[in-house]
């Protein structure tokens, strides 16, 4: 089902721009937007991150803006590459999942909803429940 031609590109869509904004994210944090960005630093992400995991130690916060960031390059990597592309968009749902509901629990209810991390977390659970995959690496190499 998934293999037929209305479904390939919408799919392709759907991974490029998931990993791009996520990619977009982290490019902020590391100060490649310049002004035109949300943290601009990693000192200010950090910081962000902080107040996000207010629940946790210290330490747990700056290990958790660490994680993040290597999980917001590995998963947009591996869904621009169409390889382990389930994994990689299930990681991405359960992600962006934690992200939300930290936010809500820190910054209420309106801050996930003007970021469209809820909308990202159920288009990368969306895009990990496919059967098959158009455009991957995972593709071509079932086919060998």
């Amino acid at each position: 089902m998934t293999g037929k031609r209305e479904i390939q590109f919408p799919q392709l869509f759907l991974r490029v721009a998931i990993a791009v904004t996520m990619l977009s994210a982290v490019a902020d944090r590391l100060g490649f937007w310049g002004k035109n960005s949300s943290w601009g630093n990693w000192e200010n992400f950090e910081k962000y991150t902080q107040q996000l995991t207010y629940f946790l130690p210290a330490s747990l916060g700056t290990v958790s803006a660490y994680a993040a960031t290597f999980l917001e390059i590995l998963f947009p990597l591996l869904l621009l590459l169409g390889f382990k592309t389930k994994l990689a968009a299930y990681g991405t749902g359960f992600l962006l999942l934690i992200f939300a509901i930290s936010m809500t629990i820190a910054l209420g209810v309106k801050a996930p909803l003007d970021y469209s991390v809820w909308i990202g977390s159920a288009a990368s659970f969306l895009l990990a429940v496919q059967e098959k995959y158009s455009f991957t690496i995972d593709n071509l190499t079932n086919k060998i």
